[in-house]
């Protein structure tokens, strides 16, 4: 007699964010032929975990998807990439605005580390400093703010708070434990963790 299922296993985290992601209004699908993407009609494209770097998640995907709409604002929303252009060097300086937002949200339950990007702009993210909304030369830092004021509405609010709160929980709880694969010599993201 076959066994009926009655449930399926989820990744913990991947349920985290793509409840976030659906509460802020985006539906998630998996794709190889893109790193990340959005359609301007409510879907987030995030690429299959064979075509991203191992230290990629699909929560830090969206939450940093996330943070680019808090960058651009509600109106981005409806427009595909949040009419960014991750093709050329015009969006830099958005580009940094998202990472310095990513670290301020990230920060208050000691993510940094964790939800840390993974792309070619990680060295300015590790050299933010400790308050990265902090006043500074950086024109980036005003559109940053302006994110973070955002943060604290709707759509985002509460959901994007909720989202890295419970992933604190957990990441704690396996740190905690010392969880990882005893065959695989790199740590699990949860080493990143700060006390």
């Amino acid at each position: 007699m076959k066994r009926e299922s009655r449930h399926i296993y989820l990744d913990p985290l991947d349920a985290i964010w793509l409840t976030v992601a659906g509460r802020v209004g985006f539906r998630v699908e998996r794709s190889p032929e893109v790193y990340a993407s959005t359609d301007g009609q409510g879907v987030m494209t995030i690429g299959e975990t064979g075509t991203l770097d191992p230290d990629d998640c699909l929560a830090q995907m969206i939450l940093h998807e996330l943070c680019h709409s808090l960058i651009e604002g509600p109106r981005s929303l409806r427009v595909p990439d949040f009419g960014l252009d991750n093709e050329s060097e015009r969006d830099v300086l958005r580009e940094h605005a998202c990472l310095r937002l990513q670290a301020w949200l990230t920060d208050e339950h000691a993510l940094r580390g964790v939800l840390a990007p993974t792309t070619d702009f990680r060295a300015y993210y590790d050299g933010l400093p400790e308050d990265p909304l902090a006043d500074s030369d950086d024109p980036a830092i005003e559109m940053a703010r302006a994110g973070a004021a955002r943060s604290e509405e709707a759509p985002w609010a509460p959901h994007l708070r909720e989202g890295l709160e419970a992933t604190a929980k957990v990441m704690k709880a396996a740190q905690q434990l010392e969880a990882r694969d005893p065959d695989v010599p790199e740590t699990p993201i949860w080493w990143e963790l700060e006390p």
